[in-house]
């Protein structure tokens, strides 16, 4: 970790200190403990299980797409740690945009070449834009009337995140479906960009556009030729997925909220999708925000809402942040491939 990133961890603390305060000062002591002796010890240690389990589902992922005839065994700790850097990396860097970087370096401190890193973590990013794909549309039919009809500033954000979630999704689909066509197109946007933009940069662009397509394009071929690794790492991704977006409601049953399963489930889909437009390192203030807007159709007491606040933003979040510091520090043996990628 360098100075940006200890920068960026001053940054999140910060603005999410400072949210906090706002919400205590406003919300009276005796709600607050009210809401506090009132928590389910049994479905709080639930709520950490189930971030546990789907950061174990996406180290599974990696194992089982990294194992190969003649590949030597690493240890679990190895491929552990992958996931809860990540959670590290994209808490503290704008967008999330340091995750994959990290994942790449620790994967590379474990003994998996380079290329080969960076290859399985594309394969693993294919099967996850898939599944992810799948659940922004399906949630955006089945329950975006819950947010439309009841908060309309928040819903008009939700469809900008979803507009750049599906772009980037549907660009890596088309090339990986439709490459020809994709590559024409995008050699189009940026004859017609050059028209406005300098041509250097735009040229420039359009390498790395190219580059990227084809990389993308070859991995998936890869992957077709997988199959049973295929199929076991989309179940996991599924399971995985199902893990996270459940925890808000295993909050709300912590504080003994009853509420529905499903639309519990489609507004923390939601969130997700209004947080991927805050530049801010892990979203900070938007989300918050965000969670306190959306739920206060599940819970009445102002209390209860800011300690369930609390709960998902610590366990998903700031969890995820101490875990992966553990995990940076404590690096696995490093045992090379017993043969060139």
């Amino acid at each position: 970790m360098n100075k940006k990133h200890l920068w960026g961890v001053l940054l999140v603390l910060a603005i999410s200190g400072y949210v906090l305060y706002v919400d205590l000062k406003a919300t009276p002591v005796k709600q607050l403990l009210a809401a506090a002796r009132n928590i389910n010890l049994f479905a709080l240690l639930l709520v950490f299980c189930l971030m546990l389990l789907s950061y174990g589902c996406e180290a599974t992922i990696l194992s089982i797409l990294t194992s190969r005839k003649g590949e030597p065994k690493r240890s679990k700790w190895a491929f552990f740690r992958i996931p809860i850097i990540q959670a590290l990396f994209n808490a503290i860097t704008p967008m999330s945009s340091g995750g994959q970087p990290a994942q790449l370096a620790a994967m590379v401190q474990m003994g998996v070449e380079g290329g080969r890193a960076t290859s399985l973590l594309l394969m693993k990013f294919i099967i996850y834009q898939i599944v992810v794909f799948v659940a922004y549309v399906v949630t955006i039919v089945s329950g975006f009337h819950l947010v439309a009809s009841k908060f309309a500033a928040m819903a008009f954000f939700i469809i900008i995140g979803f507009l750049l979630h599906i772009s980037s999704i549907l660009f890596l689909l088309a090339a990986l479906f439709a490459y020809n066509w994709t590559k024409k197109a995008a050699n189009w946007l940026m004859d017609l960009l050059a028209k406005f933009i300098k041509p250097e940069r735009v040229e420039k662009w359009r390498q790395a556009t190219m580059a990227k397509i084809d990389t993308f394009y070859t991995e998936s071929q890869k992957l077709k030729k997988e199959k049973k690794k295929l199929c076991l790492s989309l179940l996991l991704t599924i399971l995985q997925m199902l893990c996270f977006y459940s925890i808000p409601y295993m909050v709300l049953v912590t504080l003994n909220v009853h509420a529905s399963w499903l639309a519990v489930t489609q507004m923390n889909i939601m969130i997700t999708m209004f947080m991927a437009i805050i530049p801010l390192p892990g979203a900070s203030g938007g989300a918050e925000y965000s969670f306190q807007t959306l739920f206060t159709a599940f819970v009445s007491s102002n209390g209860a809402l800011v300690l369930g606040m609390f709960l998902w933003r610590f366990v998903t979040y700031f969890f995820g942040m101490i875990l992966g510091i553990f995990g940076w520090i404590f690096k696995p043996q490093k045992i090379k491939s017993s043969r060139n990628d």
